[in-house]
C-alpha cells in the first residue's frame, strides 16, 4: 500500500522571517507547508502540487495577492482552493472589500492573532483530511463487504466529529440519520427526529420546506444534476441559521437510489458579514458624497463673498479644516458623536482660541454627528470673526460662553468682552448666514445681538436625551489686563533650509513644495514612493524631511527608520491621527490632511528650532500634543 501523501497548505509571502514564523506556528503532522517567496514562484507551485489552503500576502513586491489571488481563480485546477489574506494595512477598506471580490474566504490584519489562525487552518485541514478518507471510503465500498463495513464506520466517526451537520432522508423525505453534528449545530438529539417529516418539527424555514422537499425529490431523479441549495433552518431556541446543503445520492448494488445525504454549512456568520460590507459601501458612498457636496457649496459660497483670491484661499481653507477637525473627532468615536467640549479644545488647539481668553461653563455635552459638522463650522466662524474683528482682536479682549441642557435643546450662550465698539454691519456676510442656516436646517436656531459692548449669539442645538452629563467644565479665564495672542510668528527663518518631501498624491505635493518654496526653502523632491525617498538620503544633506504615512499602499515605515538610523528631523503631513500611523509608534510631530499653510511653515520651524538646541545630527524629540 502506497504511503499517504501529506495534506498541502501553500504560503506565500516576499520576507523569509514571516513564512518561517507561519511554519511554527501551523507545522502539524500529516500537514505539509510548500513555501513561496512571490506570486509567480507560488504559480509554478500550483502547477504540480493539490493544496487545500492558500495564505497569501498583500504587499508583494511585482504580483501581489490580490493579482495572484485573480490568476487562480481564473483556472479551474486552482478556482476551488481556499485562499486566507493577510496584510500589515489596515485603513483603507477598499482593500478588504478587493480581498473578498478575489475569491478569499477571510481576510487577516497583521500582527496575526496565532490562535485565530490556527482555529481557521485547523477546520481546512480537518476538511481536507475529510475529503481525503470520503474519497478512499469511496473506493473501498466498491471492493468488498468488510470495507463497507469499515467505511461506513468511518463515515459515522466522521459525522460525530465534523462541524458540519450530516443527515439524510430516505425516499419517502423522512429523516434516517442525524449526525452529532446536526445535534450541535440544529440543538435536537438523534431520538427527537429521526423518522419524522420535514413538517413535524420546526427545523425548516416555513417559506423554504417546499423548495427543499423539490430539492430532494428531484436529487432522486437518475441524472440530475446538484449543486449548491441554500435554505433557511431554527434551531431548537428559535435562533434562525442561513445554511449551505451539499447533497449526495448514496445508491444501492444495482444503481438505485436508497438515501440521500446532505451535509450542512451554517454561513450565517458569513451572510451577516456580507449584508454589513453592503452597508458599508452604501453608508461610505452617502457620507463622501455629502461630504464632497459640503464642501463644492463651501467653496461656492467662500467665492462670491471673498473680495480678492487670497481672501478666498484663507477662508475656504479655514472652512476646510474646521470640519475635516471635526470629523476626525466623530472617526475616534465610529462615527458616534463628539465632544462639545472638545469641539472647542479643537479652536484652542490650533490657536483661534486661546484658551487663556476664554470663560466657558456647563456640562459636558455630547453631539450627534451631523449636528457636530455643523456646530464646528459655526465655532469655526464665530472665532475668525472674534480674531478679525471682535474682542479677540484687542489685547485685554475675551469669549465668554456658557451652555446648558434644557430638555432635548441645548442652550449655549456666547458673548464676546472686553473688544473694540460693535456696529451693526449693513447686511449679512456669508459667515452669519452660515451659523443661522446651518443650524436652523438641523432644528435649531442663532440669534446675534449686535451690543456695542460687544457681539452675542443666542444658539440652540437639537440633542438626545442623556446626552448632556452632569459633569462640570471646568471654567477658564485670563486674568483682568493680560492678553494672549491667539496666533504666534514662526520661530524660524527657513530660508535656504533643505527639506525633502516624500508624498504620493501629485497635488499634495504640488502644494506643500509651494508652500516651502514661498517662505524660502529649498524644496528636495517631491518624490512618492519609499524606494525614491531612500535613493535620495543616500546624499542628500537635509535639515528634515515632510514624509506621508502611505505611499501606493505601500507604509512609510521603511523611510522612517531609515531618517531615524540617519538622525534627520522629520515629521509626518498625513490622513491618519497619531494613534493610527502604520507601524510602531513614533515620537514625532503629525500634521493631518487637510492643513493650512501655516501648520506647515510652523511645523517646519519647531523641527529646525529643535535640532538647533540639541545640535545637530542628534536624534529629535518632539512630541505631537495634538492633531496639528
Amino acid at each position: 500500500m502506497s504511503p499517504v501523501e501529506p495534506i498541502k497548505f501553500l504560503l506565500v509571502d516576499d520576507v523569509e522571517e514571516n513564512l518561517t514564523a507561519l511554519e511554527a506556528l501551523l507545522k502539524r503532522d500529516d500537514l505539509e507547508l510548500v513555501k513561496a517567496r512571490s506570486g509567480p514562484e507560488a504559480l509554478e507551485l500550483l502547477l504540480v502540487h493539490e493544496f487545500a489552503l492558500a495564505l497569501l500576502d498583500v504587499q508583494m513586491p511585482g504580483m501581489d495577492g490580490f493579482e495572484l489571488a485573480e490568476l487562480m481563480r481564473s483556472t479551474e485546477r486552482t478556482r476551488r482552493i481556499p485562499i486566507i489574506f493577510m496584510s500589515a494595512v489596515a485603513t483603507d477598506e477598499r482593500r478588504l472589500f478587493r480581498g473578498y471580490e478575489a475569491g478569499a474566504v477571510d481576510y487577516l490584519l497583521k500582527p496575526v492573532d496565532t490562535r485565530i489562525l490556527s482555529n481557521k487552518t485547523d477546520l481546512f485541514f480537518e476538511l481536507a483530511r475529510q475529503r481525503r478518507e470520503l474519497a478512499q471510503q469511496r473506493d473501498e465500498l466498491s471492493t468488498t463487504a468488510e470495507s463497507l463495513a469499515t467505511a461506513l464506520g468511518r463515515l459515522n466517526a466522521h459525522g460525530d466529529n465534523s462541524p458540519l451537520a450530516i443527515v439524510e432522508f430516505d425516499s419517502a423525505m423522512r429523516l434516517v440519520s442525524w449526525s452529532k453534528g446536526a445535534e450541535r449545530m440544529f440543538g435536537w438529539e438523534a431520538a427527537e427526529v429521526l423518522g419524522r417529516d420535514l413538517s413535524e418539527f420546526r427545523w425548516i424555514h416555513e417559506d423554504d420546506i417546499a423548495a427543499l422537499r423539490s430539492g430532494i425529490g428531484s436529487s432522486f431523479t437518475p441524472g440530475t444534476p446538484r449543486g449548491v441549495e441554500a435554505h433557511r433552518c431554527y434551531h431548537r431556541d428559535g435562533t434562525l441559521l442561513d445554511c449551505e446543503w451539499y447533497g449526495s445520492v448514496l445508491m444501492d448494488a444495482g444503481g438505485r437510489p436508497l438515501s440521500l445525504n446532505a451535509q450542512i454549512l451554517d454561513v450565517t456568520g458569513r451572510k451577516r458579514s456580507e449584508e454589513m460590507q453592503h452597508l458599508l459601501i452604501g453608508e461610505l458612498n452617502h457620507r463622501v458624497k455629502n461630504t464632497l457636496a459640503s464642501i463644492q457649496a463651501i467653496a461656492s459660497q467662500t467665492l462670491r463673498h471673498a473680495p480678492d483670491p487670497a481672501d478666498f484661499a484663507a477662508k475656504f481653507s479655514g472652512r476646510l479644516q474646521a470640519l475635516a477637525r471635526a470629523h476626525s473627532i466623530l472617526s475616534n468615536t465610529t462615527w458616534k458623536s463628539a465632544s462639545l467640549h472638545q469641539l472647542f479644545d479643537d479652536q484652542a488647539a490650533i490657536g483661534s482660541l486661546a484658551e487663556g481668553r476664554l470663560v466657558r461653563k456647563g456640562p459636558a455635552v455630547d453631539l450627534p454627528p451631523q449636528i457636530a459638522l455643523h456646530f464646528a463650522l459655526v465655532l469655526h466662524e464665530l472665532t475668525t470673526n472674534a480674531n478679525k474683528y471682535g474682542a479677540l482682536s484687542a489685547p485685554t479682549g475675551r469669549v465668554e460662553v456658557h451652555w446648558s441642557a434644557e430638555g432635548d435643546m441645548l442652550h449655549l450662550r456666547w458673548q464676546e468682552i472686553g473688544g473694540p465698539p460693535v456696529r451693526k454691519p449693513d447686511r449679512s456676510g456669508f459667515g452669519s448666514k452660515l451659523i443661522e442656516r446651518s443650524l436652523r436646517s438641523e432644528g435649531g436656531s442663532a440669534a446675534p445681538d449686535f451690543a456695542e459692548d460687544g457681539v452675542k449669539w443666542d444658539i440652540r442645538l437639537p440633542i438626545p436625551p442623556g446626552s448632556a452629563y452632569a459633569m462640570p467644565v471646568k471654567s477658564e479665564a485670563a486674568p483682568q489686563g493680560q492678553g494672549i495672542p491667539a496666533h504666534a510668528d514662526p520661530p524660524f527663518d527657513l530660508t535656504g533650509k533643505k527639506f525633502l518631501v516624500v508624498e504620493d498624491e501629485p497635488l499634495v505635493a504640488f502644494e506643500l513644495a509651494t508652500i516651502l518654496e514661498e517662505v524660502g526653502v529649498d524644496v528636495i523632491g517631491p518624490v512618492g514612493t519609499a524606494d525614491e525617498a531612500q535613493r535620495l538620503l543616500i546624499d542628500a544633506a537635509l535639515d528634515g524631511v515632510l514624509l506621508d504615512g502611505n505611499l501606493h499602499g505601500d507604509h512609510a515605515t521603511r523611510v522612517a527608520d531609515e531618517l531615524e538610523a540617519r538622525r534627520i528631523p522629520y515629521l509626518f503631513v498625513t490622513g491618519y491621527g497619531p494613534d493610527h500611523l502604520p507601524g510602531k509608534p513614533r515620537n514625532v510631530a503629525v500634521i493631518a490632511k487637510p492643513f493650512q499653510p501655516s501648520e506647515i511653515v510652523r511645523a517646519l520651524s519647531d523641527l529646525v528650532v529643535a535640532r538647533t538646541r540639541h545640535g545637530a545630527g542628534q536624534r529629535q524629540d518632539i512630541r505631537a500634543s495634538a492633531e496639528l
